[in-house]
Order: structure tokens, then C-alpha cells, then sequence
């Protein structure tokens, strides 16, 4: 027996069993990546439900209060409201997403001349930083500056500059569109990425069969496409509703709190007040719903792939 192998031999644990070269060289690879989760996700996430259930503050002990940061935060007006702008701002987005998302997929995969460098533009909104293109957007929604109410003034279209974000209803438009604008080229390349690997044998079969281009697509496309739009949808959802960036450069949460979504209201509550124990436990809310999210959708993932 060598000795790198006598080495191997007593690497043993505390039962007895032994290591294989294999394992200590994958563990070895691993090592850095579970560390790295460990210290900016698991002790975070492990941190903010002991806030939680305390009534913790920037300045002074922390006391234990079990569930009463969620029991009392339902009973506040301000937090139901934002509860409700959270969900229906996650679901008018992701489902825009989607279906603008497959339309842009199927108009890049067709053959035409410049192809590739629209394909290379429309990756522009995934790359510019958040902050310039947050900036560029609260000037183009600006009532006084806005470029957007320039071009309908005279096209006609209206007769006086409209404040998009002082109006509820328009700036709840507003933050939608720019989160679709901003999150589209992510679903349009993989949903691109998807349609490539389908075979070109299976449309012209249908096509011999007599199929137009709905039932292509309906038979065809849709069926071989669930494994990325299941992926694409379980991203979106966690990071839509959690997306911090977009409402606070663009409204901070107004006007009356009609576009105050989790994020903005725990960052507010956190740093305006000091209250780090509800701060934590709004921005916990939102937990259990995408853990049971991200449930049903791996389980429908796991079905697709086995079908």
C-alpha cells in the first residue's frame, strides 16, 4: 500500500467509515458554496425569524414575544393594504411576463436578416443597472419633464400633462410596466432557449398532418416548453415580489400607499422607526406563500420531466 493510500486508509470517521478519494474532492468543491450560503442566506434567514418573534429595536434589549409581531400586523390597516398590493402586483407582472415573454421568444426565433443583433438588444434592460434605469423611468413618468406626456401632447392624445406617479391607479401601472420592461428579456431568451431545443421534425410533421400554427402550438410547443416556463415562473414569483428596487426609486410606496409592497414597507418600518421586530416579521410574511409556491411548482416540474 502507497502511502497516499495509507493516508486515505486512515481518514476514517467516527463509525468507521471510509472516505473515498471522490467524496473528499467533491466535498472539497463544495466547501466554499455552502459557506457561502451559510453566512448570506442561512444565518440571515435564521436571524430575521429570531427578530420576528421579538420586540427587538435599534436601540435596547430584545424580548421575546413569540407570534404577536404577526397577529398585530394583520390588524393594521397599512399592512393588509400592502399585503394585497404585493399579491396583485406579483400576479399582474409574472403573468404579463409570460405571455409577452412567449411572444418575444417566438418572434426571436425566427429566421431574418440582423437577428442576432435584436436578440443582443433586447438583453439591454436585463443589463443596465437597476438604479440608472430606475432614474430614467421616474423621468420619463415625471409630470413636469415627462417625455412620455410630451409625445401624447402632441400626438393629441391628451391635453395636459398627467402625473403618472401622483395618480394611484397610474402609479400602480406605472411600477407594473417597468417590472415587466425590466424582468421581460429574462423570460423572452429562456423561453428562446427552450423553443431551439424542440426538434424541427415534429412541426413539419404537423404541418403534413394538416395543423395550423395555433395547433402547433397548443400540441407541439406548449407540451415541450413546461419545463422552462415551470423554471422561468418560480424565479419570477420570488424575485417579483420582492422587488425592492423598482417601487422605492419609483414611488416609494405612494401615493397613499397605494404601491407599498413588503420590501418597501419592512425597509421604511425598519429604518424610519427602529422597529427591526416588525420589520422582520413583514418581510417573513410572504414566506410561507412562495415556500408552498416553489412546492407545488417542483412538483409540477418533476411530473413534466417524468412525462
Amino acid at each position: 500500500m502507497s502511502s497516499r493510500e495509507e493516508i486515505l486508509h486512515q481518514r476514517t470517521t467516527a463509525y468507521g467509515v471510509r472516505l473515498r478519494p471522490e467524496t473528499v474532492t467533491a466535498w472539497s468543491f463544495l466547501l466554499p458554496t455552502l459557506l457561502l450560503l451559510l453566512v448570506l442566506a442561512v444565518y440571515p434567514l435564521g436571524y430575521a425569524f429570531f427578530l420576528s418573534m421579538t420586540d427587538a429595536q435599534v436601540s435596547g434589549p430584545a424580548h421575546f414575544v413569540g407570534l404577536q409581531n404577526f397577529v398585530r400586523l394583520l390588524r393594521t390597516a397599512i399592512f393588509t393594504l400592502t399585503l394585497s398590493n404585493t399579491i396583485w402586483y406579483t400576479l399582474g407582472a409574472v403573468a404579463a411576463k409570460l405571455v409577452l415573454g412567449l411572444v418575444l421568444a417566438l418572434v426571436l426565433a425566427q429566421r431574418a436578416p440582423g437577428m442576432r443583433w435584436i436578440r443582443g438588444a433586447v438583453l439591454i434592460p436585463w443589463v443596465v443597472p437597476t438604479s440608472l434605469a430606475m432614474l430614467a423611468w421616474t423621468w420619463m413618468f415625471d409630470s413636469t419633464y415627462s417625455v412620455i406626456n410630451w409625445v401624447l401632447m402632441h400626438l393629441g392624445a391628451i391635453a395636459e400633462p398627467i402625473a403618472w406617479l401622483g395618480t394611484p391607479r397610474l402609479a400602480r401601472l406605472a411600477v407594473v410596466l417597468v417590472n415587466v420592461w425590466s424582468g421581460l428579456p429574462f423570460f423572452g431568451i429562456n423561453f428562446l432557449a427552450g423553443l431551439v431545443t424542440i426538434p424541427q421534425e415534429l412541426y413539419e410533421a404537423g404541418t403534413v398532418d394538416g395543423a395550423g400554427p395555433i395547433v402547433r402550438f397548443r400540441h407541439i410547443t406548449l407540451p415541450l416548453l413546461r419545463p422552462v416556463l415551470a423554471t422561468v415562473l418560480l424565479f419570477s414569483v420570488v424575485m417579483t415580489s420582492s422587488d425592492f428596487a423598482t417601487v422605492f426609486v419609483l414611488t416609494k410606496g405612494g401615493p397613499q400607499n397605494t404601491t407599498q409592497i413588503l420590501a418597501t414597507l419592512a425597509f421604511k418600518l425598519g429604518l424610519a422607526t427602529g422597529d427591526l421586530g416588525n420589520a422582520a416579521a413583514i418581510s417573513l410574511y410572504l414566506f410561507p406563500i412562495l415556500a408552498i409556491s416553489t412546492y407545488v411548482q417542483v412538483r409540477l416540474m418533476r411530473r413534466v420531466w417524468q412525462w
